[in-house]
């Protein structure tokens, strides 16, 4: 009997890019998959389970073998600095993480930056040479500079928008934000038909070859 895939996948707009994207391979994933409030679903067509998580927690799953593979952010993996083998730029959910400030920021000794990535700005500033304090927040990170909290931000942009709605402008881009296709080192071994077979599909319908 051929491999159950276990597939730790996020909601929201990462899951409806990649629903797309396994559609386009030939895999048939319902896009409705996460509107309904299981957390579990059998996709047996595709000889697919997929584990619905928050974004944070995918390399976690996979990591521990509850999941063979995931598809979660660079973002992510850069921050959780996970054990997991990195296959695949499935090249989705495009954006980029910037360090950013209000238009009149000057520098000043021992900043503090507000982040939910404190362990990539502490990263991003220690090899600039720069000391900075990091102050770790879970929401609503562009408050930080508008109420005296942090002297700038490290956090993602897509368009910008809100940004611009808040009177902040990006100073500096750390890098470049994709989803990537993640697997678990044992199961990559003992299951690696099955998933050598989903990235060849993937990897035939993506615009740039995205193999890592």
């Amino acid at each position: 009997m051929e491999d159950i895939l276990k597939v730790a996948m996020p909601k929201g707009r990462i899951y409806k890019q990649a629903a797309k994207l396994f559609h386009k391979a030939g895999l048939p994933i319902p896009e409705d998959l996460e509107e309904g409030r299981r957390l579990i679903i059998p996709v047996p067509e595709a000889k697919m389970e997929f584990i619905l998580a928050k974004p944070v927690d995918v390399p976690t799953y996979v990591e521990y073998g509850v999941a063979d593979i995931g598809v979660v952010g660079k973002d992510v993996l850069m921050e959780e600095n996970r054990n997991v083998y990195e296959l695949l730029d499935l090249g989705i959910a495009r954006c980029r993480m910037s360090v950013i400030g209000l238009p009149d920021w000057k520098p000043v000794i021992n900043p503090r930056v507000a982040t939910k990535y404190p362990n990539v700005a502490s990263q991003y500033f220690r090899e600039k040479g720069q000391q900075v304090e990091v102050i770790k927040l879970n929401g609503s990170i562009e408050l930080a500079p508008l109420i005296g909290l942090a002297d700038r931000i490290v956090d993602m942009v897509e368009t910008g928008q809100t940004l611009k709605e808040n009177g902040l402008v990006e100073q500096e881009e750390i890098f470049q934000i994709t989803s990537r296709l993640i697997a678990n080192r044992v199961s990559y071994r003992l299951k690696n038909d099955s998933i050598q077979r989903l990235c060849d599909m993937l990897q035939a319908v993506l615009p740039v070859a995205g193999k890592i």
